[in-house]
Order: C-alpha cells, then sequence, then structure tokens
C-alpha cells in the first residue's frame, strides 16, 4: 500500500501545480466564459460518460493498468498542453483528460478498497487520503513560487515527469488485495 499511496501522492503533486494554473491557461485561449464553461463541461460531462465502463472493464483487467495509462496518458497531456492555441484544441484535450479523470477516480477508489478491506479500513483510508492530500497541499502552494522563478509552461513540464513517475511506481503494486498492507 505504500507505494500506491507515494505513487498517487506523486500524481496529485503533478495535478496540483498544473491545474490551478492550467484554468487561467484555457481561459486565455477562449474569448468569454461561456466557453470556459463550456469546456469544463465537456470534461465532467465525459468523465460521467465512462466511469461505468472503466468500471465494468477494471473489474476484468485490474485498476493497476488504468492507473497506468491514466498517469501516462496525463504526462502526455501536459507536455502537450503549452501548444494549444485554439478553442476546439482546448475542447478536444478536456475530453481527453475527462476520460483519464474517470480512470483515475474510479480505480483509485477501486485500488483503495482492495488494501483496506478489513478492520481498520476507515482508519487505512484517512492515512491515505492525508498523504495524497498533504502533498496536493504542498504542491499547489510551491508552484506559484515555481512560476515566478520560471515560466507557466515549465509547470507543465515538470507535471509531466511527476506522472511519468506516478506511472512507473504503479508497476511495483502488488493488485492483491490477501497481500499484506505493509507492500
Amino acid at each position: 500500500m505504500r507505494i500506491f499511496i507515494f505513487s498517487q501522492s506523486i500524481a496529485l503533486i503533478s495535478s496540483s501545480i498544473v491545474f490551478p494554473y492550467y484554468l487561467l491557461f484555457i481561459k486565455n485561449v477562449g474569448s468569454s466564459f461561456a466557453q470556459f464553461g463550456l469546456a469544463y463541461g465537456l470534461f465532467t460531462l465525459t468523465s460521467a460518460l465512462v466511469h461505468r465502463w472503466i468500471g465494468k472493464t477494471s473489474d476484468k483487467v485490474g485498476s493497476k493498468v488504468f492507473l497506468i495509462i491514466h498517469a501516462w496518458g496525463m504526462a502526455v497531456a501536459f507536455i502537450t498542453l503549452p501548444l494549444v492555441s485554439s478553442l476546439l484544441q482546448v475542447y478536444m484535450l478536456q475530453v481527453f483528460l475527462g476520460v483519464l479523470g474517470a480512470m483515475q477516480k474510479t480505480c483509485e477508489k477501486s485500488m483503495l478498497t482492495e488494501f483496506t478491506a478489513g478492520s481498520k479500513q476507515g482508519e487505512l483510508i484517512g492515512n491515505y487520503h492525508f498523504w495524497t492530500t498533504m502533498c496536493s497541499a504542498l504542491a499547489v502552494m510551491g508552484s506559484g513560487f515555481l512560476i515566478d522563478y520560471l515560466t507557466i509552461h515549465a509547470i507543465f513540464y515538470v507535471g509531466s515527469i511527476f506522472f511519468l513517475i506516478s506511472g512507473l511506481m504503479m508497476f511495483k503494486v502488488q493488485q492483491d488485495s490477501t497481500k499484506s498492507l505493509n507492500n
């Protein structure tokens, strides 16, 4: 479970350093709040439409596969973000991010329940969320300083590297609920 926590913490660090500034970035590509709302809505709608399929498929192939696809897909998305120059590209990227977001949201919870089956489930889930949320908070605070000294594009590249690391770490996670919680 420790490797899983670390992998997902790295993924949340990546998301947390990028997404507050990504919203400003995509607002600058469009010319109205309606376009911004549509872009964000496409993300959420796409996630909703694929959640059930991802849930069923992850039961067959395992959540680990989807978490690796999520991490590496996000790495690719973050590398391409600085190249986005049109509203259509923003919309396409939002659909892609919506699919990836559904993968992460569904499979993180699925895998977390495997690791926490038993009498201390609440305690273990609390521990998981403590570490992932702490990493996320520190990343949001630190990313502002990073942008001050570098460029906004640099945080996309740093985020991409973190997602690559998260995906690599997921290969070490043992997806077997009968394994020790210390794996």
